[in-house]
């Protein structure tokens, strides 16, 4: 028998174009894709949820988060980059057992999806060893939402010095085999690779073709800071590594050459505001990435520094790119009629172009009859977003993780008014705090409650 829900009478954001919007419209889920949309929908035998006045979208996605640092969330709010790297990198990640790896993903995972994110590509960039993989992936498995796991090294590959000598881990060769040998499931594997910015020409090459010999796609960081500005695309470029299975991590500092590089290979970007400005990357790369015709999508990055929703990450992308926008005309006095990005553009950003990114974009990311029912829905009974003028504007600048009332992934209601369903809170907080205490207990001189600076 099949498995049939129907939305009644929501205000859907397809995504699928910019600016669309079905008023007082229905969706029918069958076996966990969207079988059909429309108004009055004539359908017996089925779960009907009456969602009327309330907004309908695409779960985010999320394309850059590492994951495992969610049981130390807040613990670098103040840090400047050195400091995280040396904190985290060299520091608090050498301490982490496997059971801490499972405690970071599940948590950070579960928020994720708490909040409306239903795609999660996890940056996992603290695989000591196998059985660190096997505990990031289980993590994510058991959450129930979908997610790419992206192979990263650990803190061999990302301790000092730097570029790195050591190769990728040739475990994500069995972890290949042994969990994702045929590319299906919530759960799928991409490769998070250091790139030619942290690692020698030579061990670059070969991770790359590691890469290219398991046939996976590949997330790198680029542009970041001082080391983005160090040419990493003219350097992949003259390695002949460019191509259109590429998401780039920041480009905030990527040269107009090197964008120029990305577009003409097809390769997509991921920005993650907050960090960015936060530690020194540059200013977000935003505007710059539209106007060399690239596709933003969003991270969320390290929840050790921010927090750990969209909501917030779009507001901050679309304040600074107005700024930027304004700033010559606030500087030569002009005035401006027509502001540039919008808050449709924003939202598309963030469901179906990143959906596009994780290489995903034919099964998630908009609401189009034949994909998968991966919708979240806000709560009409929320003053901040009474009455509903404007349902970009209220997502954007209005919305928050908490009006997140109802989540599906394939279909399959994992928040159901206002609660992740089958999840037992006690047991996630138990499970992260005991991973908080092993890896802070371990670390010389940190300490919680938000003096702690490492050692440089």
């Amino acid at each position: 028998m099949s498995e049939r829900t129907l939305i009644r009478n929501a205000t859907i954001i397809t995504a699928a174009t910019a600016g669309e919007v079905l008023v007082d419209t229905d969706i029918l889920i069958e076996n966990g894709t969207i079988a059909a949309i429309g108004r009055n929908l004539a359908v017996s035998d089925a779960e009907v949820l009456d969602f009327s006045g309330r907004i309908v979208l695409p779960g985010f996605i999320d394309t850059h988060r590492h994951t495992w640092q969610s049981v130390v969330r807040d613990i670098a709010s103040d840090w400047s980059l050195t400091e995280y790297l040396a904190g985290l990198h060299t520091g608090l990640s050498k301490y982490y057992r496997p059971e801490d790896t499972y405690a970071g993903n599940y948590l950070g995972a579960l928020e994720a999806l708490d909040s409306g994110i239903t795609t999660l590509v996890d940056w996992s960039h603290n695989l000591a060893t196998p059985e660190h993989a096997d505990a990031a992936i289980t993590a994510l498995k058991d959450t129930g939402m979908r997610a790419v796991f992206a192979h990263g090294g650990g803190n061999k590959q990302w301790g000092a010095p730097l570029p790195s000598p050591n190769n990728h881990p040739e475990d994500a060769r069995r972890v290949r085999e042994q969990y994702f040998s045929d590319n299906t499931g919530l759960v799928t594997m991409a490769m998070a690779l250091r790139g030619p910015q942290f690692t020698t020409p030579e061990v670059n090459r070969h991770d790359f073709a590691l890469a290219n010999d398991l046939d996976l796609r590949i997330t790198v960081h680029v542009g970041d800071g001082y080391w983005g500005k160090s040419g990493p695309i003219l350097k992949l470029r003259d390695d002949g590594l460019l191509s259109d299975r590429i998401t780039y991590v920041h480009c905030d500092t990527l040269s107009d050459e090197e964008l120029v590089l990305i577009a003409e290979s097809g390769g997509s970007a991921s920005v993650a505001p907050d960090v960015e400005m936060q530690m020194g990357h540059g200013f977000p790369a935003t505007g710059r990435l539209l106007a060399h015709g690239i596709r933003p999508t969003f991270s969320i990055d390290v929840c050790s520094s921010n927090g750990g929703d969209m909501f917030g990450t779009m507001r901050t992308a679309i304040g600074m790119q107005r700024a930027l926008d304004n700033a010559p005309a606030v500087e030569s006095g002009e005035v401006i009629e027509r502001i540039g990005l919008s808050c449709a553009e924003v939202v598309r950003f963030a469901t179906i172009d990143g959906a596009n990114a994780a290489g995903l974009g034919d099964f998630t990311g908009s609401i189009e009859v034949g994909k998968a029912a991966d919708i979240i829905a806000l709560d009409d009974r929320s003053l901040a977003i009474t009455p509903m003028n404007n349902p970009f504007g209220a997502v954007v600048y209005a919305a928050h993780p908490g009006l997140v009332r109802d989540v599906f992934v394939a279909g399959k209601r994992v928040k159901a008014d206002g609660q992740l369903v089958g999840v037992d809170y006690d047991h996630v907080k138990s499970l992260a705090i005991a991973a908080r205490d092993h890896v802070m207990s371990e670390m010389p001189g940190a300490v919680l409650g938000g003096s702690w600076h490492p050692d440089l």
